[in-house]
């Protein structure tokens, strides 16, 4: 497989655009080039066309879960492992771009490194090229994850030690993918009740 190259950040109305727009638009170069393309923003959500989320599986978690293979967690919630028979099922089906929502906490040691254990690495690394062989768009984010980024509020130091220490591996695995691959920083902020319970009116709301 052709390295790919470079890194994309995408922002969440770029994903809700690849949900929204089909049809593919005519870009200049191609996925295997290896080169970051000069297209718009636009050309890029109409280029990737349809999507459909990988759920339940790569971000898979909870504490009962007695994993010790990247395996024990992606069929935890009772999804089937997956192959790459089936997301070459997806591109076959019509879709442009795969979301990959991923709990990278998995098998991580619980010693404050937050080093990402190479195993469940590879695992995503593996799933994301099978994504982009098909001829697919990738999304890869941090996921629920067990829910430490419900901490921020009360723990925003350590918490942001994590998350700079996760996006710093993983963006260090994907260095050189190029613009069909795209990260979204963080699926949901939850948590932050502890700050402001937002089904209760505006008390807390500026805090």
């Amino acid at each position: 497989m052709v390295l790919k190259k470079a890194i994309s950040v995408l922002s969440s109305a770029v994903i809700m655009g690849a949900f929204i727009f089909g049809g593919f638009t005519d870009v200049s170069v191609n996925a295997e080039s290896g080169e970051m393309r000069n297209i718009t923003t636009m050309e890029l959500v109409r280029d990737m066309g349809i999507g459909i989320n990988l759920g339940n599986t790569l971000e898979a978690c909870g504490d009962w879960i007695n994993g010790t293979s990247p395996s024990d967690y992606e069929k935890a919630w009772g999804s089937p492992i997956v192959t790459q028979e089936m997301i070459e099922g997806y591109k076959n089906a019509g879709f442009g771009v795969l979301r990959i929502p991923v709990a990278w906490s998995n098998m991580m040691e619980n010693d404050g490194n937050y080093v990402i254990n190479s195993d469940y690495m590879a695992r995503v690394t593996q799933v994301v090229d099978w994504t982009l062989d098909a001829g697919l768009y990738a999304i890869i984010n941090i996921h629920y994850d067990n829910g430490w980024v419900n901490k921020f509020p009360e723990n925003e130091t350590e918490c942001m030690k994590r998350y700079e220490k996760m996006w710093t591996q993983i963006s260090e695995n994907f260095k050189d993918y190029d613009d069909y691959l795209m990260f979204e920083s963080q699926n949901e902020e939850l948590g932050w009740e502890t700050v402001w319970n937002k089904w209760a009116g505006t008390e807390g709301k500026d805090e």
